[in-house]
């Protein structure tokens, strides 16, 4: 199990990050951890390594550069991300063992994300019986998330340079209120699947479900606080409230039209 040690290490090394600034444990230091664990993964098991593998370990190490290289950007060009990255809870200094903490939860959650691919080679190297219609179909479930997520956000970025004050309705938005989270869940969603056919075994099912679980949540817990903010910036306007009356908020054509009311999603 000494490749478990190996991406630990670079978990822990890559989302240490956040100590330059709090929330990097959760965005710069997230997107960067990812990336260097999907590229150590296929590094380690190079000698294994299958297409499906590759696809995957490729749309994760993708996902993950875009999306540091996306917030280091929003960070030094949009005044108000920056209003909200730098909100006083967020720049009040943080008890030292409070950010020991953050670290090494968020640094135990990547590696349980990344988990799925990681057991599927290791078992793959060791012999076990592997059923690859499930890694076919985890990877490009995982590839089709992302595409959506990219998307999601182009269509975004376009109607905010069009009208920086009306919420954003077009697109994928017709179908779903947050579907840059969708697509990040049915990302991961694609990489929990591969599980299935890997044999893996209970101690593996139980990191990758950990995994599974805390990034779904915080998906949830991230379409809560965009919920509440867009209805101080939006809730006075009638047809933003006709729109989220029938746009889910984050699944499409799931019926869950609003996660305020859930305190235990605050993040």
């Amino acid at each position: 199990m000494n490749y478990l040690w190996i991406l630990l290490a670079i978990s822990f090394a890559i989302s240490a990050v956040g100590w330059i600034y709090f929330i990097y444990f959760f965005s710069i230091g997230y997107g960067l951890a990812i990336s260097a664990l999907a590229a150590a993964t296929a590094i380690i098991f190079a000698d294994t390594i299958t297409l499906p593998a590759i696809i995957l370990c490729s749309t994760l190490f993708i996902y993950g550069i875009r999306l540091a290289g996306y917030l280091l950007i929003r960070e030094k060009k949009s005044a108000s991300y920056k209003q909200i990255l730098y909100q006083p809870d967020n720049t009040k200094r943080k008890p030292v063992f409070a950010m020991f903490m953050i670290w090494i939860s968020c640094a135990l959650l990547y590696i349980g994300q990344i988990s799925p691919c990681t057991f599927y080679l290791y078992n793959l190297s060791k012999g076990a019986n592997i059923n690859e219609v499930w890694t076919w179909s985890g990877a490009i479930i995982a590839a089709i998330g992302v595409i959506i997520e990219i998307v999601a956000d182009a269509q975004k970025s376009a109607a905010k340079k069009k009208n920086p004050k009306q919420f954003v309705s077009t697109g994928l938005y017709r179908l779903v209120r947050c579907p840059n989270y969708f697509g990040e869940v049915l990302m991961w969603t694609g990489s929990f699947v591969i599980c299935f056919g890997s044999s893996c075994t209970t101690a593996q099912w139980i990191i990758a479900s950990l995994g599974y679980i805390g990034i779904v949540y915080v998906m949830f817990s991230g379409a809560r606080r965009l919920e509440l903010r867009q209805q101080e910036v939006y809730g006075n306007n009638p047809e933003f409230q006709v729109y989220i009356r029938k746009r889910p908020i984050i699944i499409p054509f799931v019926p869950i039209y609003s996660v305020a009311k859930h305190k235990w999603l605050k993040g």
